[in-house]
């Protein structure tokens, strides 16, 4: 399995008031947090999605970034936008879906959906917590170019539409359940990091 990476990052922060993804993370910013952690994973690729004037610009020089020309439509749009990129290298088998508020999701937690995902190579596969499923999400590549025109109105639906093909692996990790939102959530996550 090789996989590529698809990390989220076109929201416009509304209620943090400033970008998220350049909030401080250890000694660096979330996104370079983020960015370090999957090339440690070892992604064969890492694509960021963003919008056109986001100040993210300045700091995706190292990978590679898809423009979300309409970050306004959610989340979706921007799953959708690293579908239809015609950037990634032919060589990727899976892709990962990974949300760009969640840099507190420990690296042994993302190597066990990994490991997951390479037994289970024709299957979306996801961690859930208290049976909810949970981000990242890993599709084989045929599934993630589905993506590209999909009817459904999100993720969740889409992902719905496949329950068949869809494996989900419990974790007792409580970090799935935080995003980072609001000023709130962001120091709560930090505690998770601080407990490590």
């Amino acid at each position: 399995m090789r996989f590529g990476v698809a990390i989220l990052g076109a929201g416009a922060s509304s209620r943090m008031g400033r970008p998220k993804l350049l909030l401080p993370w250890g000694e660096n910013t979330i996104l370079a947090h983020l960015i370090q952690q999957w090339t440690e994973l070892g992604a064969a690729q890492i694509a960021v999605v963003i919008e056109a004037k986001s100040p993210l610009v300045a700091h995706v020089e190292d990978v590679d970034s898809i423009v979300n020309p309409q970050p306004v439509s959610g989340m979706f749009s921007s799953v959708q936008c690293a579908s239809r990129w015609n950037g990634w290298k032919p060589e990727v088998t899976h892709f990962v879906i990974a949300l760009g508020d969640q840099p507190h999701v420990g690296i042994e937690t993302l190597k066990i959906i990994i490991n997951f995902a390479s037994q289970n190579p024709q299957n979306v596969c996801q961690l859930s917590r208290n049976g909810r499923p949970r981000h990242p999400v890993i599709l084989p590549k045929s599934c993630f170019l589905e993506l590209a025109n999909a009817k459904e109105p999100n993720l969740k639906e889409f992902l719905r539409a496949r329950e068949s093909q869809r494996r989900l692996l419990e974790s007792a990790d409580a970090s799935l359940d935080v995003d980072i939102d609001t000023p709130e959530d962001y120091e709560k996550a930090l505690q998770y990091t601080s407990r490590r």
